[in-house]
C-alpha cells in the first residue's frame, strides 16, 4: 500500500462527500484523514489516503472526478503525514519556542511552501491569499510572501501561518527584549517588553515623574489617559519596554519607559525616566535598544521630537554615534536617525553618504526625556 494526499473541491451539499469516498473505495483506497477547509467555491477536502501500489496518480484523479469531486490534486505523501494536523501544529509551536526566530522553516513545513520571503514593506495590503500565493502580516511591521506550486492555498491554511506568525513574533518580543542592563554606575535594571497589564505600574510611573518630565515626553504635563497608555504598552506596530529596578519581579516598580510606534518605513521613538534614574545612562541604552528593534523589522529611519531646551536628550542622540538630521518646528526639534540595510549598525555621525552632523545646542544641567508629538 501507498499513502497519498488528495485534495479536491466537493459542492457542500448533502450526500456529495459520500459520492466521492465511495468512488475512492471501490478502488481500494482507504482513506485514513480527511481535513475541510471551507471556501467560497465550496468545501475544500484534504485528504491522506493509503491506496493500493499498483493504482497511479492518472487513476486516483479520475476516481476523484467521478465522484463529483473538481479542481484534483494528488501527491505522494510520507509516514510523517500520519500526525492529524493539530498535532503538527503544536510541534512546530514548541519549535518556535525553541527558536523563536526561524518562523520561514515553520511555515514551509507548516503549509509545504516552495519559498517563504519577508519583505519590510508590501506592495498589497498585507492578509490574504490568491491561489498559490499568501501574504501574512508580520505584527512586528512587514510581511510574508508564500508561494508553492500547487495546491492553491485555502482561507483556513491562511488562518493557520497568521496564528504561527502572530506566535513567532510574541516570543521574539519576549526574548529578544527580556534582559539586565547593568549601568555605568554599577546599577541594574531588567528591561522587558510592556503589555496592557502594566498600565497601573506605568501609571505610577508617571506619577514618580516630575512635570517637566513629562512635559518633555508629551509636550505637556499632563497624564496620558488609561485608554492611551494601553495603546503605547501594546501598539499594533512597534515595541514598548519597559524597566524596572531591581531583578524585575511583579512587585518591583517601573523606572523608565521606551515606545518604538511604526508607521509606513519610518518609526517614532520616545522615552520617560524618572528623574532619579535620570543621567544614569539609562536613556542611551534604552534608545539603541528601540533602533535595533527598528531595524529589525525593516524601518528605513526613526525619528524623535525633542524640545530644544532638552539638551540632555541632543547629547543622548549625540553618544549613539549615528548620521543625525535636526528639523526645527518652533520650539521642537525633530530628529531623523537613518538605518543601514541591515538596521543594526550605525555609520559614525558625519561620515556616511549625505550625513549630517547637527550644530548641538550649548550644555544644561538639567535632566531630561524625548518628547513626543500630541495625538
Amino acid at each position: 500500500m501507498a499513502l497519498w494526499r488528495i485534495r479536491a473541491t466537493v459542492d457542500d451539499r448533502p450526500g456529495y462527500l459520500s459520492v466521492l469516498t465511495a468512488s475512492l473505495a471501490l478502488r481500494g483506497v482507504n482513506i485514513l484523514t480527511v481535513q475541510v477547509h471551507t471556501t467560497e467555491v465550496g468545501a475544500v477536502d484534504d485528504f491522506l489516503v493509503d491506496a493500493p501500489e499498483q493504482i497511479t496518480e492518472a487513476e486516483l484523479r479520475a476516481a476523484v472526478e467521478r465522484g463529483r469531486g473538481r479542481d484534483c490534486w494528488v501527491a505522494r505523501s510520507e509516514a510523517r503525514g500520519l500526525a492529524d494536523e493539530p498535532t503538527r501544529v503544536l510541534g512546530l509551536a514548541g519549535r518556535l519556542l525553541r527558536d523563536p526566530e526561524g518562523p520561514g522553516a515553520a511555515l514551509r513545513t507548516l503549509l509545504g511552501a516552495d519559498a517563504v520571503t519577508w519583505r519590510p514593506t508590501s506592495t498589497a495590503a498585507p492578509g490574504g491569499v490568491g491561489g498559490t500565493t499568501m501574504l501574512l502580516a508580520d505584527p512586528a511591521g512587514g510581511a510574508y510572501e508564500l508561494r508553492r506550486r500547487e495546491p492553491s492555498f485555502t482561507p483556513a491554511e491562511y488562518a493557520r501561518a497568521q496564528a504561527l506568525v502572530e506566535l513567532a513574533a510574541t516570543l521574539d518580543r519576549r526574548d529578544t527584549h527580556r534582559v539586565t542592563l547593568v549601568l555605568p554606575d554599577g546599577g541594574e535594571v531588567s528591561v522587558r517588553p510592556a503589555t496592557a497589564d502594566d498600565v497601573p505600574a506605568v501609571r505610577e510611573l508617571h506619577v514618580g515623574c516630575s512635570e517637566r518630565s513629562r512635559q518633555r515626553r508629551y509636550l505637556s504635563g499632563a497624564y496620558p489617559s488609561p485608554a492611551r497608555l494601553r495603546r503605547l504598552l501594546e501598539p499594533a506596530r512597534g515595541v514598548t519596554l519597559l524597566a524596572t529596578a531591581g531583578s524585575g519581579g511583579a512587585a518591583e516598580p517601573v523606572v523608565a519607559m521606551a515606545n518604538l510606534l511604526g508607521e509606513g518605513d519610518e518609526a517614532e521613538a520616545a522615552l520617560l525616566v524618572r528623574d532619579d534614574w535620570q543621567r544614569r545612562g539609562l536613556g542611551s541604552a534604552l534608545l539603541r535598544r528601540l533602533l535595533g528593534h527598528a531595524g529589525r523589522t525593516g524601518c528605513a529611519a526613526v525619528l524623535l521630537h525633542v524640545q530644544a531646551e532638552n539638551t540632555p536628550m541632543l547629547r543622548t542622540l549625540r553618544r549613539l554615534d549615528r548620521p543625525v538630521t535636526l528639523d526645527r518646528d518652533g520650539g521642537v526639534l525633530t530628529a531623523t536617525l537613518p538605518l543601514t540595510p541591515a538596521g543594526r549598525v550605525g555609520v559614525p555621525a558625519g561620515r556616511g553618504p549625505g550625513a549630517v552632523r547637527p550644530a548641538w545646542p550649548g550644555r544644561d544641567t538639567a535632566a531630561g526625556l524625548p518628547a513626543q508629538r500630541p495625538g
